[in-house]
């Protein structure tokens, strides 16, 4: 029997899956396991299809399972924004000749405004979105990643659920959609907070960093860069993957050390860990093999049996976050680096790979599932730190993170500039509302090994203008050009003026505005080789317009609109609207 559920006066959802049941609560859609035939979930589980939604011409925005995949394009001309989509020979989390699947939400830009399809929770399985032809009508249905889970096992047959909304704007849409997820997963408390403004080794010295050289680029914070407050020790400190507590000789004196002269120059110590991996010479994996994943055949499993083998000190093993030993093992390791270290920001690192599938200590957990009672764990020893995610499973990082890289790693090229851009931007309505988001590092400065030209810079320092969000230097600080100290010191003012995202107002990623003040707004262009030279901006009152950077007066006399040249190629203007204030 064919059943339709009225999700509102213009839509409704058909139920696909005898094996589901479908209830409308309130706004939001939601299901339940009833099948008498106790049977696994599969991969990819049907719920319910939404009947000829999409117009030929639409512009869709989807998102991945990790942080590195997102999809946008039209229906037949899809493009993976990042470099790593979820189904491509690395990642294989689900199989390439699969039809495209868009985690987590799908919007829809089209003649009648915006439709945005999204998961609301993740609790056990993650959730996607698929789009099929089906006669002249293009089809939207939702489905789970089942992971052939048991439902023996459960405590309960409710599984995720989702909301379909309608608005004119995509401000308007990512507002009630943050709304809804915040009733199954409360933004931790850190997302409201000020972004953090400071510093990062990683991209000065990658995993080569020195005790030397986070105390030379501390000194600098603290006698120059006064407004730098956060020092970010990043990968390489460890002796090896797994091993946090135990330093490399390049760290003589221990960790500790390092993080009492961070606190003794006034600044606050972050540290960067991957807490679900471990490579083979550890002693966590030496001496705990049965805390580990395990294929069904009872051998380890490591990463790149299944995903993505890791990018150094492979191969990765993955730590099982259902095993009591190992949530213990998570909580005191964090618990001492924040109590007795002094750490107050913990950047975990290769998240994702916290969710692989196999076989675990507790029957019938999903990768969601263990994954979130690994953050748990790492919650409570963390305390009141901060914990920014990366590398992450996104909606099953939901209230477990106060911050989120959503970009890839920065790279002093431009192309790596505009690949960040676009994934920032099309993840900057989640700031503030869900997490803080990061953008990653502002890298300014060219090194002997990795540098572009100065029109990259520029294009790199309006990425970050508009995107509010953690604002670390990338940069050897000692090192830095008087265009790169100037720059840095610039996004710092903007971020102490407001630490807002801007605001796109279509999936173009053209134009973005940010209120300064009551009677100013900063206007974002970004330009990607489209066939226009111009733009056009507007206010509701005569204003005068500058350039951002130069504080060049655009206008001769007070008005409405402004035209802006661009120049062709990946280009971008930052530009400010005064409401003109007569002397009367």
């Amino acid at each position: 029997m064919t059943e339709y559920i009225p999700v509102s006066p213009e839509l409704d959802a058909l139920a696909i899956n005898p094996h589901i049941e479908v209830r409308l609560d309130g706004k939001e859609l939601t299901f339940h396991y009833q099948s008498v035939l106790i049977q696994s979930l599969p991969t990819r589980t049907p719920l319910v299809r939404f009947e000829n939604q999409i117009e030929a011409s639409a512009q869709l925005l989807g998102d991945g399972f990790q942080m590195l995949c997102q999809t946008t394009g039209k229906v037949g001309a899809l493009v993976d924004v990042g470099r790593c989509p979820d189904n491509n020979e690395s990642y294989r989390i689900y199989p390439a000749d699969a039809p495209q699947r868009f985690y987590n939400y799908l919007v829809i830009e089209q003649s009648t405004g915006f439709q945005l399809y999204g998961f609301t929770s993740c609790h056990r399985f993650a959730g996607f979105f698929e789009v099929e032809q089906n006669g002249h009508s293009l089809d939207v249905v939702a489905c789970l990643d089942g992971e052939d889970s048991d439902p023996q096992h459960w405590e309960s047959n409710a599984l995720e659920s989702l909301v379909v909304i309608h608005g004119n704007s995509l401000e308007t849409i990512y507002a009630q959609y943050a709304d809804c997820i915040a009733n199954h997963h409360p933004a931790k408390q850190g997302a409201s907070q000020n972004s953090p403004i400071g510093w990062c080794s990683w991209y000065a010295y990658y995993a080569e960093v020195t005790k030397l050289n986070v105390i030379d680029n501390t000194l600098v914070m603290s006698e120059q860069m006064t407004d730098l407050e956060w020092v970010l020790l990043d990968d390489g400190y460890q002796a090896f993957m797994g091993d946090w507590l135990s330093p490399s000789d390049k760290f003589e004196g221990g960790v500790q050390s390092v993080i009492t002269s961070i606190r003794e120059q006034g600044k606050k110590p972050a540290i960067w860990m991957a807490p679900f991996i471990a490579q083979a010479e550890s002693d966590i994996f030496r001496d705990h093999p049965d805390w580990f994943l395990r294929h069904p055949s009872g051998e380890l499993l490591k990463a790149e049996d299944v995903t993505y083998g890791g990018w150094r000190c492979t191969p990765w093993y993955i730590l099982d976050a259902t095993h009591p030993e190992v949530q213990a093992h998570l909580t005191k390791v964090v618990k001492i680096m924040r109590e007795e270290w002094g750490v107050e920001l913990f950047k975990l690192d290769a998240n994702y790979w916290g969710t692989l599938k196999g076989s675990r200590y507790q029957r019938g957990a999903t990768g969601v599932e263990a994954y979130r009672l690994g953050m748990a764990a790492i919650n409570e020893g963390a305390g009141d730190a901060l914990v920014l995610g990366c590398n992450a499973p996104m909606w099953p990082s939901l209230g477990l993170v106060d911050a989120m890289r959503v970009s890839d790693d920065v790279e002093r090229n431009i192309h790596r500039f505009e690949q960040i851009a676009k994934e920032t931007f099309y993840r900057s309505w989640q700031h503030q509302r869900l997490w803080l988001i990061d953008p990653d590092c502002a890298t300014f400065t060219s090194l002997p090994n990795q540098g572009t030209d100065r029109q990259a810079y520029e294009f790199h320092r309006d990425v970050l203008l508009a995107s509010g969000g953690l604002l670390l230097s990338g940069d050897p600080l000692p090192e830095l050009t008087p265009f790169a100290q100037e720059t840095l010191m610039r996004l710092v003012a903007r971020q102490k003026q407001t630490n807002n995202a801007s605001v796109f107002t279509s999936l173009s990623l053209n134009h973005s505005t940010l209120k300064l003040s009551e009677e100013r707004r900063l206007h974002c262009l970004f330009h990607y080789d489209d066939d226009v030279n111009e733009y056009t901006l507007t206010t509701e009152s005569p204003s005068d317009w500058y350039d951002f950077w130069t504080g060049e007066k655009l206008n001769d006399d007070p008005m409405q609109i402004q035209i802006v040249p661009v120049n062709r190629g990946l280009s971008s203007r930052a530009i400010v609207s005064i409401v003109h204030l007569s002397d009367d």
